[in-house]
């Protein structure tokens, strides 16, 4: 019950936003699209602080169902109704994303489904691309490698890529994070390679949309390079690339830095140094250890592997204090 007052709260805002009070046809224009889309752009912004939210997944659900309870609402040009639905794709996109990064996998599969079907009735090969990248990752973090290339293929071939290269760099970075997860370890090297490569190739002055502009840059190449070599056992390179990220994440990304700070001290405590492990892991800030359901996935498997690598050591007594301090629970 309250999800679904939830829900109706947010839509009637929208549409309120959106529109004056009248009880005759009004006519929908591009000031109601450019509304919506700054309640995409307030989306986006909430997902980098905190990631992973219920709360986040609903309200940008709710939020597509307010582009879509729109397009009934007056009378538009076939132009504003393209940029409506693909407002509406964008938002259950953001869910999809939310619901994903909370391990919330078969609520994700639903968003991705309506996703998909809202992007074809946009014609907006932008958003195409963020869906099934998404679906890749998805996939990617099920265990379902094969599934990942496979979606993240379709994203890849996508028009969009041979225009703008620094989409093509994001495609091919997540397929390197994908190669990584399947273990093949050349074709992950040469995918970072050439995600490089795009990057350096794009314009920095070329509009792109603001999802993309929010959280795809040269740390978040590292980031995916971090996970690719993470999930390669090649804890050296990760442990680079994973400083690399830190030392380039833009304030907002806060999701962000707690994964990739969780993924250093792993790879510090793969390395044997389980001292400087701790530390590291111990700085992840207490909100996303707490909060994040990666986050605090991360950090329960960190103690897990600890108390196996050097059970009984000053090291993962720490981690065992902080542990129960943090979670009421041992790690294991």
């Amino acid at each position: 019950m309250k999800r679904r007052l939830f829900v109706s709260g947010v839509t009637s805002a929208a549409l309120t936003a959106a529109s004056p009070a009248s009880s005759a046809p009004r006519s929908i224009g591009m000031s109601d699209v450019e509304r919506l889309q700054q309640r995409f752009a307030d989306v986006v912004a909430s997902d980098h602080r905190h990631g992973g939210q219920l709360g986040i997944e609903q309200k940008a659900s709710a939020l597509a169902d307010a582009a879509l309870a729109l397009q009934e609402s007056g009378n538009a040009t076939q132009r504003v109704r393209s940029y409506l639905y693909g407002c509406a794709a964008a938002f259950r996109s953001s869910a999809m994303w939310a619901a994903i990064d909370g391990r919330r996998f078969d609520e994700a599969i639903q968003h991705m489904r309506e996703a998909q079907a809202l992007a074809e009735m946009a014609g907006d090969g932008a958003i195409k691309f963020r869906i099934w990248s998404h679906a890749g990752a998805m996939y990617r973090h099920m265990g379902r490698p094969t599934q990942a290339l496979a979606a993240n293929n379709v994203a890849r071939q996508l028009h969009i890529n041979r225009r703008d290269p620094m989409f093509a760099s994001l495609g091919l970075a997540r397929q390197m994070a994908i190669l990584g997860a399947a273990g093949d370890h050349t074709a992950t090297h040469r995918a970072y390679d050439e995600a490089q490569s795009a990057m350096d190739r794009a314009d920095p002055d070329e509009y792109r949309p603001v999802w993309l502009n929010a959280f795809y840059d040269q740390a978040e190449l590292d980031s995916l390079a971090l996970s690719a070599y993470m999930s390669l056992r090649d804890y050296e390179k990760a442990e680079y690339h994973a400083y690399r990220c830190l030392s380039g994440l833009r304030p907002h990304m806060r999701r962000s830095r707690a994964i990739t700070t969780a993924r250093l001290a792993r790879s510090q405590l793969e390395q044997g140094a389980s001292e400087s492990a701790t530390r590291t892991a111990m700085s992840v800030s207490i909100d996303a250890a707490t909060q994040h359901p990666r986050v605090a996935l991360m950090l329960r498997d960190f103690g897990v592997r600890i108390n196996d690598i050097v059970p009984g050591s000053t090291a993962a007594d720490t981690w065992t204090e902080y542990a129960q301090a943090t979670w009421g629970t041992t790690p294991a």
